[in-house]
């Protein structure tokens, strides 16, 4: 498996696939998961892009930090993973976290960017105490104590007992999560405040937010999209993980509004 040693010593584990000729689309991971999360999207995303999807540090076949990092180092792995594969500019789409990296980026490597997707995400997300209560939850019970309170927030009711496999792989990357990793992640996110610097992305933009998420509210979305100039606003019936809850109708905003 393909792997990038970054300049602080990090393993990133990568993924490229699709026609070479076609435009390069890098999609990044929401907190908890890793690259496979956008399984759901790639029968149709393949037919028309070359996808770069990568494990963030911390994360699925990434190795662990050995110290905290804040939300730029994220944005660095990406220009990394484009550098060493010889990919000037690309398109982006990240979920929650991976939205988070898909700002930084837009603000401060412009010329690398021509679209940008930011799913279920916000300039800031959440307060520095609930993220300090995780941190010490999962470092002194692990990645199981989080788990079920996850799942709960990243799908709607009627989702969980109607799609069981579903959930069951959902719950198996959050489990699977290097709790240390993990935890270094949450400490990027509480540090993270864009809220200011996103007035000067001028990319376009699609903001894909969902009615029922609680993580990062539909609110928090609107918000974001009205800070970015001509940002194009979405609203989806799902949760955080709208990818994986309203597969089809994720799909079709997406590719539509890359292929647009």
């Amino acid at each position: 498996m393909p792997h990038l040693a970054t300049d602080d010593g990090v393993s990133l584990h990568y993924r490229l696939e699709g026609p070479e000729d076609a435009p390069v689309l890098v999609m990044s991971n929401s907190l908890g998961t890793d690259h496979t999360m956008w399984d759901p999207q790639m029968p149709a995303l393949l037919q028309r892009f070359r996808v770069l999807r990568y494990d963030t540090r911390g994360h699925g076949k990434s190795s662990v930090p050995k110290a905290p990092y804040q939300v730029d180092r994220l944005g660095k792995d990406v220009l990394a993973l484009m550098d060493d594969l010889g990919i000037p500019q690309a398109m982006f789409c990240g979920l929650s976290m991976g939205g988070m990296t898909g700002m930084w980026l837009s603000v401060n490597a412009p010329g690398r960017f021509t679209k940008l997707v930011l799913c279920n995400t916000a300039a800031r997300i959440g307060t520095e105490q609930v993220w300090n209560d995780r941190i010490a939850t999962v470092r002194k019970s692990g990645m199981a104590a989080i788990t079920p309170g996850g799942i709960q927030r990243w799908l709607t009711e009627g989702f969980i007992k109607a799609n069981p496999e579903t959930v069951e792989k959902v719950s198996a990357l959050l489990l699977s999560t290097d709790p240390e990793g993990y935890c270094l992640a949450c400490g990027a996110v509480r540090d993270m405040d864009q809220r200011e610097s996103v007035a000067a992305i001028r990319a376009p933009t699609l903001v894909i937010a969902g009615t029922h998420d609680l993580p990062t509210p539909a609110a928090d979305g609107k918000v974001l999209a009205e800070t970015i100039p001509n940002a194009r606003y979405v609203e989806l019936p799902a949760a955080h993980l709208s990818n994986v809850e309203v597969v089809a109708d994720f799909t079709r905003e997406l590719t539509g509004f890359l292929a647009g």
